[in-house]
């Protein structure tokens, strides 16, 4: 399989890579703006899936991305053997994200060569040439709060896919099940982001509605407990997401 290089434009054999992964890619070369409808569905990534049955009740429901969390402070953090568990299996067209917190570049490398990774998500401090030369698109996480700039940060990531747009959790990074003010969000980010923050079934549409993101990225929102995805909550939230496609 052809992986996509950090940055654009995108290199040959792209069209193989699985949906989320390519169109995320995609999206970097545009400059999205809040304003405007969406012209393509929104993505759907569900991430810290810990059991090899949720991620593919994921897959099996219609998520276009699942993530690994490669962090050990996580409460849904996995090791690379149990990823490679996790995955047996999967359809071709699923993207795997991996998420790291200022990780070392040994043990990112030892994760790429081990698990076939499409997509990387860096959750933590890292400079730009950190998420880079990895061969691998990547996704930057930004904490939303005030006096985040966000036209700024998507300038200096200026070869990340999207940012992701977080709560601010401290030490968690991530999964706090809280939302962020998304009137901080400015129009004016030159860059396509991904939605994320205390997501659920309830709130989701009003949050494409809003921000009219590239995708939309859950975890404790569809969870029993901590790691433990249930099912009929994913399906919930996947049918929100897609209620609210186009909407004016």
């Amino acid at each position: 399989m052809n992986m996509p290089s950090p940055g654009f434009p995108l290199p040959n054999g792209s069209d193989s890579l699985p949906s989320f992964c390519r169109e995320i890619a995609a999206l970097g070369l545009k400059k999205m703006k809040a304003t405007k409808a969406p012209q393509r569905r929104t993505g759907i990534k569900i991430c810290g899936i810990t059991r090899r049955s949720d991620a593919m009740a994921a897959a099996n429901l219609g998520a276009d991305a699942i993530g690994l969390v490669f962090y050990p402070p996580s409460p849904r953090a996995v090791s690379i053997e149990q990823a490679g568990e996790i995955i047996c299996d999967l359809p071709p067209f699923l993207s795997l994200v991996a998420l790291f917190v200022d990780a070392e570049p040994a043990y990112i490398r030892q994760v790429l060569e081990a698990i076939p990774i499409h997509l990387l998500q860096f959750h933590g401090d890292e400079e730009p040439a950190a998420c880079e030369g990895w061969g691998r698109a990547y996704i930057k996480a930004v904490a939303v709060g005030n006096g985040v700039d966000l036209a700024a940060t998507a300038q200096r990531y200026q070869r990340a896919s999207a940012l992701l747009l977080d709560t601010p959790a401290g030490a968690a990074c991530g999964g706090s099940g809280k939302c962020f003010d998304w009137e901080l969000v400015p129009d004016n980010i030159a860059k396509p982001v991904v939605l994320a923050g205390g997501l659920n079934a309830e709130n989701v549409g009003a949050g494409i509605r809003k921000l009219y993101p590239a995708a939309v990225d859950v975890s404790s929102g569809v969870e029993s407990a901590k790691g433990i995805k249930d099912a009929e909550k994913i399906a919930a939230f996947i049918r929100q997401v897609n209620a609210n496609e186009g909407h004016e």
